[in-house]
């Protein structure tokens, strides 16, 4: 399973959000070391599909994710921080944007865009201090001896310190699959697919203010973006029923839920789709790697389904909503049968037909 990392400076309002997205309290005296936590994928789509089908049983997707140590100045020069972060697969950076006099911010004023700066800064630079050690080893070695290998990975690691120099994060250098596999074992933080959530107060919920002010640079640093109030979702997560969390959104005049936009991201940044599988019994929603066969999708069920794989039946969620139901969809001939070449789109329903 991939793993999220949330990171932060203090008093961001991470435990907030992390408690909401997986119901873990923080032990007594704050956290010292990462907190690992489960979330549900948040997907309208499978709720309309489990009130369409009143299965016996239904089963959400899950996302793991780890509140990490608040970014300060101890983690920093003692480098546990970085060491936690290159242990995840994709980062969120809960961002400070709400005024509040009772909370202290660590800088005296709530700034966002300088407080992305400044972590953003520190990863750059945790990855080009990493680089130069290595280049000094690689350098000392090759005038020992000349290495093929090394030579190649002296001429990358050469590349992407220029690059890092000019306050560029990796994720927007292009390497060809070679090079990928000469660093793959190097905690590179800034390879790793970034979510920026700026955490606004309530009545900025109407305002996407911080929002476009970050359009560009997302784009420029292939970032992602939203903005949470992490209060107002932990107070909606108190309520007992759906409807009743629908009524406080709409009150709130929140179009669509914020966690659902968070895990739809994070699934983003890491590279996965949804897929479901329905039926009386069971409802549930299974998450792939993008561009992945149907007998890869076989796997994530089950082992024998991918040995033993035979084809797919497939409809997708949107034709089901607009033909209501199987039988409408087999009369308009939109359900297909697939073999080991067909790639699995995100919302797409299978029934896998196997024998072993």
């Amino acid at each position: 399973m991939m793993k999220v990392g949330i990171i932060g400076l203090p008093q961001s309002g991470k435990m907030t959000l992390f408690q909401t997205l997986t119901g873990n309290k923080a032990p007594l005296g704050g956290i010292n070391k990462p907190l690992p936590g489960t979330a549900d994928i948040i997907d309208t789509r499978f709720d309309t599909l489990v009130d369409l089908y009143q299965p016996k049983k239904q089963v959400h997707a899950r996302l793991d994710l780890v509140l990490l140590p608040k970014i300060e100045k101890e983690t920093i020069s003692n480098g546990d921080i970085f060491r936690d972060i290159a242990d995840t697969d994709a980062i969120c950076h809960l961002v400070r944007a709400f005024e509040d006099e009772a909370i202290y911010h660590v800088d005296g004023s709530v700034n966002p865009m300088r407080d992305i700066d400044m972590v953003n800064t520190e990863l750059i630079m945790h990855d080009l201090i990493f680089i130069e050690k290595r280049l000094e080893k690689l350098e000392v070695s090759l005038k020992k001896l000349k290495d093929e290998t090394q030579q190649k990975e002296f001429e990358l690691l050469t590349k992407m310190k220029g690059h890092l120099e000019n306050e560029k994060p990796l994720r927007l250098l292009e390497l060809v699959p070679d090079e990928k596999i000469l660093i793959r074992s190097y905690p590179f933080i800034t390879r790793k697919q970034m979510i920026i959530v700026l955490n606004i107060e309530e009545d900025q919920i109407d305002s996407t203010e911080f929002l476009d002010s970050l359009t560009d640079r997302c784009i420029s640093e292939k970032m992602e973006a939203m903005q949470v109030s992490a209060q107002v979702e932990s107070e909606i997560a108190l309520l007992d029923t759906e409807e009743e969390k629908e009524e406080f959104r709409a009150d709130m005049g929140i179009k669509e839920p914020a966690l659902e936009i968070l895990t739809g991201l994070c699934l983003k940044a890491l590279g996965l789709i949804s897929f479901f599988t329905v039926g009386k019994d069971e409802v549930r929603q299974w998450l792939l790697r993008k561009d992945s066969t149907a007998p890869e999708a076989a796997g994530v069920i089950h082992s024998d389904l991918q040995r033993g794989f035979i084809r797919a039946e497939v409809f997708t969620y949107d034709d089901l909503m607009v033909f209501k139901d199987e039988a409408g969809l087999k009369k308009a001939g939109k359900v297909n049968v697939n073999g080991k070449d067909y790639v699995v789109d995100d919302g797409d329903i299978l029934n896998i037909r196997f024998k072993v």
